[in-house]
């Protein structure tokens, strides 16, 4: 329950982002957003300033033309909406999204996925500055940063290896071997060197310590004893106030050019062939996720939310029916062939493309299950 909880306060959060961006850009540039809502209509009440300039309260979800925007408490708590005037080409108003220069409708797309990428870069910047979980691998220790809690974390556990028999899993964190401290893979490898035998191995498991003994088993391409894991030396990465937000934003734009390349990679493994496997997951994956995130503390969910707004951004700027990408590409089409889509066919590509999305989503739903 807890878990569900949190997940739906980290989607609505993002969501509610994502939307306010298109907002707060429409009304910028002139043009009327018609309601703004928290959560999904059924309508439970909104608030709007009449023609005198007095706030009158709406109940339901009654139709009201209001002069401006209607501030909307919504029904269903996930995220939120903004309904902008003409947005659909239906009406052509001065004010209306439809009647603007393909620049403005452009930005106004552009802006709730801008919005994903500047909470990421804020929540990066929060997390630099309490202390945030980060790789050490490789990574140049600089005067103004400061390192704790290092820990040799388990990035991956080898089927039928040693440490896969003796129960360790990814996330785990190894603290000792044979009663000699590890902070990274150099460390457990010259400690298997000195002691190929049985050792007794200390980790730690959502905030519990537990043993076990393993027995390493000797890989010839390495020449050495191995345990069949996977290391990566994590430590809580902090900075100066006035330094947190530069890595912070930096953190968010080199994580958003890795997510391109990573989904680039498993798009084009798709088309060779490979499966998707594990790399992609639906909104059970996510609330398992989360609720994992929050299990190791709240600078790990801080991180989590990050990846999951810039994981967002991506996924709505790619050029796919009924996503912001989508129409930008329908605007991009206006832009070389000189006139706009006629609405009739946008829609029916928009309508057909948002129920395939949500047939995908069925099925990655059951694979989450399933698995």
């Amino acid at each position: 329950m807890i878990t569900a909880i949190i997940f739906v306060l980290v989607l609505s959060l993002l969501v509610f982002v994502h939307e306010l961006g298109h907002f707060l850009t429409a009304r910028r540039l002139g043009v009327k957003a018609e309601e703004f809502g928290f959560g999904f209509p059924p309508r439970l009440i909104g608030y709007y300033k009449d023609s005198s300039g007095k706030w009158r309260i709406i109940k339901g979800n009654k139709e009201v033309t209001a002069p401006g925007t209607i501030y909307s408490i919504n029904a269903l708590p996930l995220g939120g909406f903004v309904k902008i005037k003409g947005e659909n080409g239906e009406v052509i108003d001065k004010d209306s999204f439809a009647s603007q220069k393909l620049w403005r409708r452009a930005v106004i797309l552009f802006a709730g996925v801008f919005m994903n990428i500047i909470l990421a870069g804020v929540l990066f910047s929060i997390g630099f500055g309490i202390g945030l979980p980060a790789s050490l691998d490789g990574a140049e220790i600089t005067k103004n940063m400061k390192v704790s809690d290092r820990q040799a974390r388990v990035v991956s556990v080898f089927k039928e290896s040693p440490a896969a028999v003796a129960g360790i899993k990814a996330g785990d964190s190894i603290l000792t071997i044979s009663g000699q401290s590890v902070f990274k893979a150099e460390d457990i490898q010259n400690i298997l060197k000195n002691s190929p035998e049985l050792v007794e191995i200390s980790y730690r498991r959502g905030g519990e310590e537990y043993q076990t003994k393993v027995q390493p088993s000797f890989n010839a391409e390495v020449g050495r004893a191995v345990l069949g894991v996977e290391i990566s030396e994590i430590g809580t990465v902090r900075y100066p106030w006035y330094l947190a937000p530069w890595y912070g934003f930096k953190s968010a734009i080199l994580m958003l050019v890795a997510i391109f390349v990573a989904f680039y990679q498993l798009v084009a493994g798709l088309f060779a062939g490979q499966g998707a496997g594990d790399a992609v997951g639906g909104p059970v994956k996510i609330a398992q996720m989360t609720g994992e995130a929050a299990r190791f503390g709240f600078a790990y969910l801080i991180n989590f939310i990050a990846l999951l707004s810039l994981n967002l951004a991506v996924i709505n700027i790619l050029p796919l029916p009924a996503l912001d990408g989508g129409r930008l590409l329908f605007l991009l089409i206006e832009k070389i062939k000189g006139s706009p889509v006629k609405k009739e066919a946008e829609a029916i590509v928009h309508t057909i493309g948002f129920w395939l999305l949500i047939l995908l989503m069925i099925l990655v739903t059951y694979k989450d299950i399933f698995r």
